[in-house]
């Protein structure tokens, strides 16, 4: 049967990208090498985390938050086998609900390892060593991403005491110690899982800020909450080492501007440095497909590589390694192939991480708007004057807003507090329809709610708040 398109990978660009063109009616396949559908998003990385990001923070909140609201209980246990349960049928439920699209769409799966052939055709190598090859008018690399390591280290990650994000949802205790490397998004909210449950977290970042890319004035700020919270941070750290060392492991570190070396010893090592995209087996080189020199799929503006009839999405090529980009490529790129216009606005995706408070991004930052020699102004509002956070204790945190100081076009927004990861949209859709501050500002928000701090940031853009 010789198929319309068949894409390889079925993580949140691969699966969306399947169920838009089969949708659109084009005839599709699926080339997955795990057991389950959804990548490493469903199985092991988002999905999964965040049920365990939910689950900690209600154990910590009920250690100690809840006193505060009236609310007298004894202090809770931790059963970590039932946390993990909850996370595993979380999973699950997702990885199924993707198995049901592809029916409900018609999709055609295969199990097994996916290599482009040549131009229309794929060959499928399942688990017990046979291979089918399928016939194809249009193939999708969307493979995703790998643990990307520390740079010019060699370390053995075993996913029992030096683990990977792999590990970080999968530990059998809580680990009385734990250092992380790393201090972005990954790291930051597996240490924080841990950090809730009882361990001493240490996060080694080399660079002087955690978050490289947010806002500086956030990453800041959000710093000074993780270290309150019981986050130790040692920044401008170049690691050196990590290795197994009695019932743990140590990591050695120097400073970046020179300096005498450190080393650190914890029962548990996190290594979150990134990740890096998964292209090998895949018989890209022999396809004549062109890697950049980080070893991404190149493509143009249409997701297309240099040879016709293959194209790329997702983790595997330029661009921020988000879930929700993927897809939105995903889309895009099956509208194309069914001969409509697709189209990302890569101004406006946002970025979340989902700590406690809660981070979120869309859009330019101070930094970057300075360095593009842009004029902006800046409103701000912190949720210490919101009364929704004042009734539910969740006063930390702010909302930031970047306008065009000449045009009031609204290029930035940034929100670090309680559910900030939620209130980001509102700013994305303004930024879609090209919308200003007063356009946000002057739009009627419900009250009390914590969102009315987004329309406040907003009137301080362009004029003044009200309640500050």
């Amino acid at each position: 049967m010789a198929y319309d398109l068949i894409v390889i990978g079925s993580g949140p660009g691969g699966y969306v990208c399947a169920v838009k063109a089969a949708q659109l009616g084009l005839k599709v396949a699926v080339v997955e090498k795990r057991a389950t559908y959804g990548g490493t998003c469903l199985n092991i990385g988002c999905i999964p985390s965040k049920a365990l990001l939910h689950a900690s923070e209600v154990f910590a909140h009920t250690a100690h938050g809840i006193e505060e609201l009236g609310v007298e209980v004894s202090a809770p246990t931790l059963n970590l086998d039932k946390m993990m349960a909850h996370k595993d049928a979380t999973v699950k439920s997702n990885t199924d609900g993707v198995a049901f699209l592809f029916k409900k769409n018609k999709i055609d799966g295969f199990q097994g390892t996916g290599r482009v052939v040549s131009t229309g055709k794929v060959a499928v190598k399942a688990d017990d060593g046979s291979e089918q090859v399928l016939e194809t008018k249009n193939i999708v690399i969307a493979t995703g991403s790998d643990v990307a390591g520390i740079p010019g280290v060699q370390v053995e990650i075993d996913e029992q005491v030096i683990i990977s994000s792999t590990g970080g949802i999968a530990l059998k205790k809580v680990p009385e110690t734990l250092i992380v490397v790393g201090g972005g998004v990954i790291g930051l909210e597996l240490g924080s899982v841990w950090q809730r449950l009882g361990a001493k977290v240490t996060v080694v970042e080399y660079l002087d800020t955690i978050l490289g890319g947010m806002d500086g004035e956030v990453s800041k700020q959000f710093q000074r909450m993780l270290a309150k919270q019981g986050f130790d941070f040692k920044l401008g750290a170049k690691v050196t080492g990590v290795e197994k060392s009695g019932a743990g492991a140590k990591v050695t570190f120097e400073p970046v501007k020179g300096g005498e070396a450190q080393t650190l010893d914890a029962e548990v090592v996190l290594i979150a440095t990134g990740r890096k995209p998964f292209t090998a087996g895949l018989g890209l080189e022999e396809a004549g497909v062109v890697l950049d020199n980080r070893g991404r799929v190149e493509i143009d503006g249409h997701f297309k590589t240099n040879v016709d009839g293959i194209y790329a999405i997702g983790d595997v090529v330029r661009g921020p390694m988000l879930a929700h980009k993927a897809e939105d490529e995903g889309v895009a790129l099956a509208e194309i192939l069914a001969g409509q216009a697709g189209h990302v606005n890569y101004d406006v995706i946002p970025g979340v991480v989902y700590t406690q408070p809660e981070v979120a991004s869309v859009g330019k930052t101070e930094e970057e708007l300075k360095a593009a020699g842009i004029a902006y102004k800046v409103g701000k509002f912190p949720f210490t004057a919101n009364g929704r956070a004042r009734a539910m204790l969740q006063t930390d945190g702010f909302v930031k807003i970047l306008a065009d100081k000449e045009t009031d076009r609204v290029l930035g927004g940034h929100i670090v507090g309680f559910g900030a990861g939620e209130m980001i949209h509102e700013i994305a859709v303004l930024m879609e329809f090209g919308g200003s501050s007063e356009d946000l500002g002057r739009t009627c928000h419900a009250h009390p709610t914590m969102s009315e701090a987004v329309k406040e940031a907003a009137l301080a853009t362009f004029f003044k708040p009200i309640h500050m």
